[in-house]
């Protein structure tokens, strides 16, 4: 819940901004594309570790120590490739809903190149960062005993929030910096 109430506080303070309106309405879709896609990632892990026993039983299968992105990313296991196909999921899964947006003139926010370009940046470090904590967090969680399913997920979702809101709101804020301001905000 904490974690939670920092982005909300981050969103509070960009939102009250004229200069970031749009914001509202791409903040949920960040943080639930985010959240959503690592808490199947998070299942998918502790399904598998529940095929070779309970929490807490297995050491081998939990590390001690954080795994390397290349493990997490580019190893031949099937939780690599299960991380790998949900983060080339971002990016289709995005276009559709910025198309959405536009299409319903929602957002306040002109959806130019560099807008884009930036929102996708920000979806895609949102999801690559939650991937690699989901690989952590999940085998941490089951060395020490505890189901992965009803301890991991709530607080990377919450983190989810976190990241995809602040990341949004630096994008928002560097669009700002750069010059990528609406003519139609409020409109």
């Amino acid at each position: 819940m904490a974690i939670s109430s920092v982005g909300g506080l981050i969103l509070d303070k960009t939102v009250s901004d004229p200069n970031f309106a749009g914001m509202a309405v791409f903040t949920p879709v960040i943080n639930g594309v985010g959240g959503n896609l690592v808490a199947v990632q998070a299942s998918r892990i502790s399904t598998f570790l529940h095929m070779n026993g309970m929490p807490g039983e297995n050491s081998e299968q939990a590390p001690r120590r954080c795994p390397s992105p290349c493990t997490t990313f580019f190893s031949p296991d099937v939780n690599s490739r299960s991380a790998r196909v949900l983060f080339l999921l971002v990016v289709p899964g995005h276009l559709v809903f910025l198309y959405t947006i536009s299409c319903m003139q929602g957002g306040h926010t002109t959806l130019t190149l560099i807008f884009i370009i930036f929102y996708m940046t920000a979806a895609l470090l949102q999801v690559l960062i939650l991937l690699y904590i989901a690989d952590w967090m999940v085998h941490w969680m089951w060395g020490r005993g505890l189901d992965p399913d009803n301890f991991s997920i709530p607080y990377l979702t919450a983190l989810g929030d976190l990241l995809g809101t602040g990341l949004l709101a630096l994008s928002f804020h560097v669009l700002w910096l750069i010059g990528d301001r609406d003519t139609d905000v409020g409109d």
